[in-house]
């Protein structure tokens, strides 16, 4: 198979020819019809994953057909359009037995622990616990956009966030993860501030529903702007690029018992930021962390996308292939491109 690998961290990844992949007992082969390019895997490229092991193939969000299938599998078979949530459970931990798949104890993730979706063909364990149906009407594109960034977002906003009709939500960071947090409040009746410091992000944003949008570089005190523009702060807030600056002022722009969500990772020299710990003690602020979301879960979500309340196509940015993901993948800190790039040719 052709696949996009790197031998060494930082260094520019190479495409060539690699063995095909053959199931687990409990895995499928999925041939690969599209994949999204995240900063997940900028973050893996540049060494922050302890998961990863060289030479490595990156790539986690992904839809295709199932070319091949390991023997204890039950429940797919040969040619079924899937796709997968980027975290898969092992099914038999104390997580997964309490349907918290995206915290799994043993848990395969395609991309880092194993080889990834930057390839003709991908390898995924757990088929049956893990795998999901895409419904027909949808295309590999779109379901390749949904597996790390939407599904993280719905469930940050929906899960963990809980957010509600009439409840004001801010989305600290409009790429790929932010854009589809608009979106997915905005369909849940919420009003939305959208801050970033890009004004072509931030038309985006407003296009997707977003009643307030701030560049952040143009205002002496985003904190204060924020609450200003909602009588008194927010909710729900979600840093949604994962920076000490976003996950302090996310954490700052809360009204009282408000929640804050942290999606955007903070790997390497981000790991341990600041906290505003005096705020959160004195007005009982809730703060949680997003990773991934349960196969099972996809259900809900599915259903509002076709019924029309929620259009994942709309964050699809730019359409390349494996062999410009190269050079896209080291980009990906400059934050150039705006929703979500997707490999959608790989010969």
């Amino acid at each position: 198979m052709r696949a996009l690998f790197y031998e060494r961290f930082g260094e520019t990844p190479k495409v060539s020819t690699l063995p095909d992949p053959t199931p687990s007992p409990s895995g499928v082969v999925v041939a690969v019809k599209a994949t999204g390019l995240c900063r997940s895997d900028w973050h893996g490229w540049m060494g922050h994953d302890a998961d990863i092991r060289l030479p490595h193939v990156p790539g986690h969000e992904l839809a295709g057909t199932i070319a091949a299938i390991g023997r204890d599998v039950r429940r797919f078979k040969i040619g079924d359009r899937v796709t997968v949530p980027f975290v898969s459970g092992c099914g038999h931990c104390h997580e997964c037995r309490s349907g918290n798949q995206q915290v799994c104890e043993e848990q395969f993730q395609p991309g880092f622990t194993h080889w990834g979706s930057f390839a003709e063909y991908v390898a995924i364990d757990y088929a049956d616990q893990n795998l999901v149906y895409l419904p027909d009407s949808m295309t590999y594109e779109t379901a390749a956009s949904l597996g790390c960034r939407f599904a993280t977002s719905f469930r940050a906003v929906v899960d963990q966030g809980r957010l509600k009709g009439g409840e004001w939500l801010a989305v600290h960071g409009c790429g790929g993860v932010g854009l589809s947090a608009i979106m997915i409040g905005h369909a849940l009746g919420a009003n939305v501030v959208a801050i970033d410091i890009a004004e072509d992000k931030l038309a985006i944003a407003r296009q997707l529903g977003a009643t307030v949008a701030i560049n952040s570089r143009e205002v002496p005190d985003l904190v204060e702007a924020v609450r200003e523009a909602t009588g008194g702060g927010v909710h729900v807030s979600v840093d949604a690029l994962g920076h000490p600056q976003t996950c302090f002022h996310s954490i700052s722009n809360l009204r009282r018992r408000g929640r804050h969500v942290q999606v955007g990772l903070m790997l390497g020299e981000h790991a341990t930021p600041a906290i505003p710990m005096a705020r959160v003690i004195g007005h009982e602020l809730e703060i949680y962390g997003s990773h991934g979301m349960q196969a099972w879960r996809y259900d809900a979500m599915l259903e509002m996308i076709l019924s029309g309340k929620l259009a994942p196509e709309k964050l699809i940015g730019r359409r390349i292939s494996l062999d410009e993901a190269a050079l896209a993948l080291t980009e990906m800190d400059s934050f150039k491109d705006s929703g979500i790039s997707i490999i959608d040719r790989f010969v």
